[in-house]
């Protein structure tokens, strides 16, 4: 079940001695409740837990004792000290009791390396301390921590077994642990089952939600949540924002903002934290602003995600600006801050400035450059046109290049027509991820690019005989407190012919602009009038087509795409933004792009 190997059995680095003759003489009981009086009282102060420590050992007090170990562990562990220190009072006591058992389970759980908790609970029961209601929540955090579900079901089995499982703090560590392994519907199920339900459960499972990948379902047990008439509190805040922007609901955002304000969470750090994230993820990039200069407290973090928000959205110059704002501010940045300021030099086109900002990560702040800092330098050469340096240095780096860097390298190949090198990015691609059908589709587009039908044909025919499934392009859209999905061709919403026929006009209208479909990248060697029928019923065409139908002129249009937008969808959105006035930001695989007056933030990085 846990591992075979028990802790080591370190000696005390303590005198257990009997005081010497010079030492006043006290009777050893007395000396015992006065230690334990002080440790009661220290106030979870280091410097005096320290002194009282000394105390003790200078006077002789039997450090094994029970009583007095127990309270040592207990107020290091809640002063979050090294576990190295309370595990060597532990070794040296007499008989530990439950209450130490559990203290030093929660000290390792908390800790940066929680394998020992596991280790401990399986000494525990060898050494026939049974564990009582507070032993298993410590436990599954730990597990949580280590995400190791097959642990955490047999724990489970142990809780119900002992009859623990209708108690609230073991159903939400439960729920906590489930979340944490990725299993939220396991989570869910157990929530659903509970008689009772507290805060903690609820935010549990949204925030299991929320960071699973299934926004819908965080937002809908929120609603359900309100139901109930249970109130949220700051942690369901940001749940729900991190849900909010991972569906571009920027209008439900919105409101939980307002409800910051109302209960008055908007003086919280993290929360404003999340808040600012929440605006830039929804391509808001003014809000988050406006939330980054009203934040009455800021860390690393808040310049931080501002300025990585101002680099995928298209700003690169005012992120540079900030991050200069930065360093005035005596602020050290972080490795994620320099992913930003990488990235905004790779979106300006700033080669020689990006090593430059690359060399003083490295000399000036002692960071090491992780895999994210190669793949900016990748993508800044590639965007720059230098393709063949941006192969020389994934040749050249330190680290193993994943399939992120290869496919950055073989998205370069296909827009700067490198066929060959293409070839070789996606092989390199295939041995890393040899399922993902993005990369068959950029191939493929080299292909067709060059009008090598019959290589499209054998490359098709691969991704069918390996079982490789392309994944279908889904466009999200938010209008009148709903998310809308859209797919390519799509028909199942109930104004589906208004919505056809205001694409219809799109099309008509774009025309007399000049506009002509960008068929070159059609994957089918058809005519030239069927290509331009494929390219017509695009998703995000489709929700373009559907927002203008249902909001007033001049409201602004988000999109959000789960695939990289396409050239043609690319060029007729920015058409679009001039000749209906409307801005329309489209949040999608690689970036944002904010179209406005026939214009692109990415500035036709395409």
């Amino acid at each position: 079940m846990f591992s075979k190997h028990p802790l080591p059995r370190t000696s005390c680095f303590y005198s257990t001695t009997p005081p010497t003759s010079s030492s006043p003489h006290k009777p050893e009981s007395l000396l015992v409740k006065k230690c334990i009086f002080l440790l009661q009282n220290c106030g979870y102060s280091k410097l005096k837990l320290r002194q009282i420590h000394a105390f003790c050992i200078r006077h002789g007090v039997p450090l094994n004792d029970p009583d007095i170990g127990k309270h040592l562990i207990y107020n290091l562990v809640s002063l979050s000290a090294p576990m190295s220190y309370p595990h060597s009072i532990f070794s040296c006591i007499r008989s530990s009791n439950v209450f130490t058992w559990n203290t030093m389970i929660r000290g390792y759980a908390e800790s940066e390396s929680p394998e020992p908790a596991l280790q401990l609970y399986r000494q525990m029961r060898a050494s026939c301390i049974q564990p009582d209601t507070h032993t298993y929540p410590f436990l599954l955090k730990a597990i949580a921590k280590l995400a190791d579900v097959r642990i955490g079901e047999i724990v489970h089995s142990t809780v119900i077994r002992n009859g623990y499982d209708s108690l609230a703090f073991a159903q939400n560590s439960l729920l906590h642990m489930y979340a944490a392994c990725g299993l939220v519907d396991s989570a869910h199920k157990a929530f659903e089952l509970m008689s009772e339900r507290d805060i903690v459960a609820w935010n549990s499972v949204i925030n299991g939600f929320a960071l699973n990948g299934k926004p819908n379902e965080a937002l809908t047990l929120f609603r359900e949540m309100g139901l109930e008439g249970v109130k949220p509190d700051g942690y369901t805040v940001l749940s729900l924002l991190s849900a909010c922007a991972e569906l571009g609901a920027l209008a439900l955002g919105r409101r939980v903002h307002v409800y910051m304000v109302k209960v008055g969470l908007t003086d919280n750090l993290h929360v404003n934290n999340a808040l600012l994230d929440f605006y830039a993820k929804c391509g808001s990039i003014r809000e988050a602003r406006k939330v980054f200069d009203e934040m009455k407290e800021r860390n690393a973090v808040s310049w931080s995600s501002l300025i990585v928000g101002l680099a995928v959205n298209g700003f690169g110059e005012e992120a540079l600006e900030l991050f200069k704002e930065m360093e005035t501010e005596e602020l050290v940045p972080s490795e994620v801050t320099f992913v930003g300021v990488l990235y905004a030099c790779s979106h300006c086109g700033m080669v020689d400035e990006g090593f430059g900002y690359f060399k003083r990560m490295k000399e000036k702040y002692g960071i090491v450059p992780k895999i994210e800092h190669h793949g900016c330098i990748v993508d800044l050469l590639s965007r720059a046109g230098l393709v063949k340096e941006a192969y020389q240095y994934i040749q050249n780096m330190p680290l193993q290049p994943n399939a992120v860097i290869w496919r950055t390298l073989l998205g370069a190949c296909a827009m700067h027509g490198h066929l060959t090198l293409g070839e070789y990015a996606r092989a390199q691609v295939l041995k890393l991820e040899p399922g993902y059908s993005g990369d068959y589709v950029l191939l493929s587009n080299l292909y067709a690019s060059e009008q090598r039908w019959s290589d499209v044909h054998v490359l098709r025919r691969k991704m069918l005989r390996d079982g490789v499934k392309k994944i279908p392009g889904y466009s999200l859209v938010e209008f009148g407190n709903h998310v809308y999905e859209f797919l390519m061709g799509d028909r199942s919403h109930p104004q589906s012919d208004q919505i056809y026929a205001m694409l219809a006009e799109i099309t008509k209208r774009l025309r007399l602009e000049g506009y002509a479909p960008h068929t070159e990248n059609v994957l089918a060697d058809i005519e030239e009038e069927e290509k331009e029928n494929a390219l017509s019923y695009h998703s995000e065409k489709i929700a373009v087509a559907f927002m203008l139908l249902k909001t007033a002129p001049g409201t602004p249009i988000r999109i959000v795409k789960n695939l990289r937008i396409c050239a043609d969808c690319h060029l007729a959105i920015k058409l679009t933004s001039k000749v209906f006035e409307r801005e329309i930001i489209v949040r999608d695989q690689s970036r944002f792009h904010h179209f406005r007056d026939g214009f692109c933030s990415c500035r036709d990085y395409w």
